[in-house]
Order: C-alpha cells, then sequence, then structure tokens
C-alpha cells in the first residue's frame, strides 16, 4: 500500500496483512466482545444506580447473578486489549490514505473511525485502571466510563453502518476490495490470527482467577486474589479508609426507623434469631468469593420497625464520607430471605475492615453496595 503526501516521494507499507480481510476476521471478535462488555457494563450500572421506575424490580436472584456478569464484564474488557491492539495493527496503513476525505460516505468512515478508536481506548484504559482502583484523573470513573460505553456503541454500529458491503463481501468470501493479498498469504493470516489468540488465551486465563475459583491457580497477574484477605475474604476499602475507627463504635446501637421505630444494642442484636447463608462477594474491579454470612434477615428488622411485605430499604453507614455511604435496596432486596445484616463472616466475629459491628450482605448486589459498618435502616 502507498501513501503519496502532497509533496515527496511515495510512502510504501510493505508489512503483509494489512488487508481487509485479515481486519474483518479480527474486528468480529472485538466487536463481540464490545458488546458483551457494553451488555454487562449497563447492568452493572443499573444495579448500583437503578432509576426510580426499576429499583423495585431488580432481581435478587440467582444469587451469583452479579458475579457472573461482572466476572465476564472484566474478563471480556481484558481480553479486548489485544484484539484492540491487532485491529489497529491491521488498519493502521489507511490512517495516511491520502486525500483523507474523498466522499461523505468516506468522511463519515473516517469519523467514526476515529470516535472508535478514542472511545474504545479510553474505556480499556480507565477498566483496566479500574481493576487496579487506580484513578490517576480529575473525573468521577462510574458515569464517565458508563457515559463514553453509550458513545462507543454508536461509533461502533456506525461504523459497521458504512462498512457493511466489505464486511458482507468478506463474510461470503467476494474479493476484499482494495487492500486484497493474494492467497498465498492464507497461511500467514492464519499464523496471525493464532497469534492474536493465542494472546487472548493468555492474558484471560491469567487474570480470569479472580473471579473463576477453579482458575486461581493461574492468575499470574489478575489485580486481586480472592484468597488473601482478613477472615479469608479481600477488602476494597479499609476502615481507616472510611475513617471509621474502634473507639467511634464503643457505643454502637442499630437504630430502625419506621411507623415503630427502635434500637438495638450489638448483644440484643445477636439475641434475635441468626440465619447463615453462603453468598459471594462481587465487586466492580471483577474479583468475587464466596463467603458463610451469619446475622438477621434485613426483612425481619423492617418487619419489627412496621414494614410491610412490599416495604423497601435504606441503608446508612457509620463511615464519614463516601459515594456509597447511604444505599437503597428494592423491595425484591429487602424482603429477600438471603438478605442479611451480618454479625459473622466464616465463623468468626466481623473484623473491622469487613464491617464491625454490623453489615449487609445480599444476592446478586454488586459489592459497593454490601454496606459495612451500618448504622442505621430505614423503612421506606
Amino acid at each position: 500500500m502507498r501513501f503519496t503526501p502532497p509533496s515527496g516521494p511515495p510512502i510504501t507499507f510493505r508489512a503483509r496483512l494489512h488487508d481487509a480481510r485479515t481486519a474483518t476476521v479480527i474486528g468480529r471478535l472485538l466487536g463481540l466482545a464490545v458488546l458483551v462488555c457494553f451488555a454487562t457494563g449497563v447492568l452493572s450500572h443499573c444495579l448500583q444506580h437503578p432509576p426510580a421506575w426499576l429499583a423495585d424490580r431488580l432481581p435478587s436472584r440467582p444469587y451469583w447473578g452479579y458475579r457472573l456478569t461482572q466476572g465476564l464484564h472484566v474478563a471480556a474488557g481484558t481480553a479486548a486489549v489485544p484484539l484492540l491492539l491487532a485491529k489497529l495493527w491491521a488498519v493502521y496503513p489507511r490512517l495516511f490514505a491520502w486525500p483523507p476525505v474523498r466522499s461523505v460516505r468516506h468522511a463519515l468512515e473516517r469519523l467514526s473511525v476515529a470516535v472508535l478508536v478514542a472511545a474504545g481506548t479510553f474505556e480499556l484504559f480507565t477498566g483496566l485502571l479500574n481493576t487496579v482502583q487506580w484513578y490517576p484523573w480529575p473525573f468521577p470513573f462510574v458515569p464517565v466510563h458508563y457515559a463514553v460505553a453509550w458513545l462507543l456503541l454508536g461509533a461502533m454500529l456506525l461504523h459497521v453502518a458504512v462498512q457493511w458491503p466489505a464486511i458482507r463481501g468478506h463474510f461470503t468470501r467476494r474479493s476484499p476490495g482494495t487492500l486484497a493479498l493474494p492467497e498465498a498469504d492464507g497461511p500467514d493470516r492464519r499464523q496471525l490470527l493464532a497469534a492474536v489468540a493465542a494472546g487472548v488465551g493468555v492474558v484471560t486465563l491469567t487474570t480470569v482467577g479472580q473471579s473463576v475459583t477453579a482458575l486461581g491457580p493461574l492468575e499470574l497477574f489478575g489485580p486481586r486474589s480472592p484468597a488473601h484477605g482478613p477472615q479469608g475474604l479481600p477488602v476494597n476499602r479499609t476502615a481507616a479508609a472510611a475513617r471509621v475507627t474502634g473507639a467511634a463504635l464503643a457505643d454502637w446501637r442499630l437504630t430502625v426507623t419506621g411507623p415503630r421505630p427502635y434500637s438495638l444494642t450489638l448483644e440484643e442484636l445477636r439475641a434475635l434469631p441468626q440465619h447463615e447463608v453462603a453468598l459471594p462477594l462481587a465487586c466492580l474491579e471483577g474479583w468475587s468469593k464466596s463467603a458463610r454470612w451469619t446475622g438477621v434477615r434485613v426483612r425481619d428488622l423492617l418487619e419489627r420497625a412496621g414494614g410491610g411485605p412490599g416495604a423497601r430499604c435504606r441503608v446508612v453507614s457509620l463511615e464519614v464520607a463516601g459515594a456509597y455511604r447511604v444505599t437503597e435496596m428494592g423491595r425484591g432486596y429487602a424482603q429477600d430471605p438471603l438478605s442479611l445484616l451480618a454479625l459473622r463472616l466464616n465463623g468468626e466475629v466481623l473484623s473491622l475492615d469487613h464491617g464491625y459491628p454490623a453489615r449487609i450482605i445480599a444476592p446478586n448486589r454488586p459489592g459497593v453496595l454490601q454496606t459495612k459498618w451500618v448504622g442505621r435502616l430505614e423503612v421506606a
């Protein structure tokens, strides 16, 4: 492929396989990974920040649902990194095509590509840094990441629409067009695609162990190992980070507001009927691990305060500040018998970093909403 600048000799790209067929094959896999990330990301956002009309309709079952979808979200995003790099390598000579714009269709194509590359790179870059909880930017991660995901989807749909004639040709094995290479390049293309597949496989297998317990021994580069942490469970936000101290909990009482408000000391709470459930703690960063939790059912506490079978709940933490200091539990979560105000973890009293004296644990719920250091429940 040659690029002729306004003046000077032509620039020739001699590297092979910068052809439309290679780009299309890699693009299909990248598009699939992006769609998986988008669908699971929208689901995660709705669970964390549900609109009012959806809050009471969110399902609490299957109890492992968020563990699966968020693990898939992070795994697909990680796998998309080598796919994006391979895709950019296959098509970069087109960036030097001259003239830069030949028609309205060509202008739309270039615009969609620019937005697609920028949005895709931004999503993968910020998503990977989120898995290690490093935020070197001034904007809030969750809303911006979510907004750019919609921009990425729109740019991808526009790009597919503009490129559809060529894509359809490659699906039906017609001539790949102006960037076509001889059929002799077939073995080289297969080797390239095999190398890309191997790269995706290695990246996935060495990181997905944080979500899939069975693959834990292969986790070499995962940012978080579920096997490490106090009481056998990792901690994202410590008590020190939340500015919760043991001294501040010396006179702790649980306050439950509603038609019949009341308060309980820790000993009185322990004297109530205790229930044990096995539920995973699944976090936005992709890691998850199951544990045994013991405590009082949230619905029993709400019922005692006058909440009926359709009562919702607002949970208020003792932490001084934080985006999730106050969380909402819709009817499905508040009334699920698996939702507990937990007092014990794996048979032991909660450590301070795990939310002592009491924390929320509920099925199919993001970890950031499993509120720690609970001070008040409000019947809604």
